[in-house]
């Protein structure tokens, strides 16, 4: 009986999908949608931008949904989720990729959002770090990192691991842009994105360099830049720092993150915080239609199935359907 519902809620789903791309078919639609083609297909353009975190999955999403539909184009920018909410709310593009959360102001000013996938915001240091045999065994509690990043109490690394004859200073390292990652990590520490600390570099890719680059750096990024992508291990040059989460005093087993596999199981047992683990949002200016909304239900649906492959953790099966729910509305 449960393997039935499973299968009347995806046909309902892959009919909902249907029933959008066609009534394309000869009309307009969200996403700059043309009418068909000579052989019946869905023909039209869709524009994203906004997170890096998310980015690298909508890419993927977006090849895997044009092999379905070979004549649909889309459009797919990164920039920051501030960028991507700013877009959305302006019309630049059909779809922002906002990787925080929504809020009451934003959704005011006409903000329809859309979670579809899960990640985290991991703490990162140079791979060169003077004190990283300390940091396997203790670990940074919440209270260190606002140390570092909010209040600026902490400045050198014997402070942040209880070691007072090691002197060396933390350079601290935060972003420019307005994102989902500052924000969810200023989240964690009780703060705002303008509260942090430290020299602001642009973009995920940028911060991961400058921390990489000094090795008395500390600084922040989402799960898929703070790893890489073919070999599972934090990006060379790099490592994540341990969280205390529990705050007994020392790095636990399952407080060690030296793969992504370690990572993203910490995160799918919300064994890692949340903040800064969070959801990740797709944002249109009011509800979606057309071939934006076909694309979104079928991220939701079809396109679950990429999803751990690329290295995200999946929203439940009840809130993806939740979430569908919202698009049918």
């Amino acid at each position: 009986m449960r393997h039935r519902r499973h299968w009347i809620k995806h046909s309902i789903s892959v009919l909902f999908i249907v029933a959008l791309l066609g009534g394309l078919v000869g009309c307009g639609g969200g996403g700059d949608a043309q009418p068909a083609g000579a052989e019946g297909g869905v023909e039209g353009t869709i524009t994203i931008s906004g997170a890096w975190a998310l980015y690298p999955l909508m890419v993927r999403w977006g090849e895997e949904f044009q092999k379905v539909y070979p004549d649909v184009r889309l459009d797919i920018s990164a920039g920051g989720a501030g960028k991507g909410l700013a877009d959305a709310l302006a019309g630049a593009v059909d779809i922002g990729m906002v990787s925080r959360e929504i809020s009451p102001e934003e959704e005011a000013k006409g903000a329809f959002w859309t979670a579809v996938v899960k990640d985290a915001v991991f703490p990162t240091i140079s791979a060169a770090n003077p004190v990283w045999d300390d940091l396997q065994q203790k670990g940074f509690s919440r209270e260190v990192f606002q140390g570092i990043f909010i209040s600026g109490e902490i400045t050198t690394w014997g402070q942040a691991i209880g070691r007072p004859e090691v002197s060396d200073p933390i350079h601290v390292f935060t972003r420019s842009d307005a994102c989902g990652a500052a924000e969810t990590w200023a989240k964690y520490l009780g703060a705002q994105q303008e509260d942090l600390l430290g020299i602001a570099v642009y973009g995920d890719p940028g911060l991961l360099d400058a921390v990489i680059k000094d090795p008395l750096a500390i600084g922040f990024n989402n799960l898929n830049y703070a790893y890489d992508v073919d070999t599972g291990l934090p990006v060379e040059g790099a490592r994540v720092a341990p969280i205390d989460a529990n705050d007994n005093g020392q790095a636990d087993a399952d407080e060690i993150y030296l793969t992504k596999e370690q990572a993203v199981n910490a995160v799918a047992t919300n064994k890692y915080p949340s903040p800064p683990a969070r959801d990740l949002n797709l944002v249109t200016r009011g509800q979606p239609d057309g071939l934006t909304a076909a694309f979104i239900s079928w991220i939701l649906t079809d396109g679950q199935a990429f999803v751990d492959e690329a290295g995200y953790i999946a929203l439940p099966a009840e809130r993806l359907a939740t979430e569908a729910d919202k698009l049918g509305d």
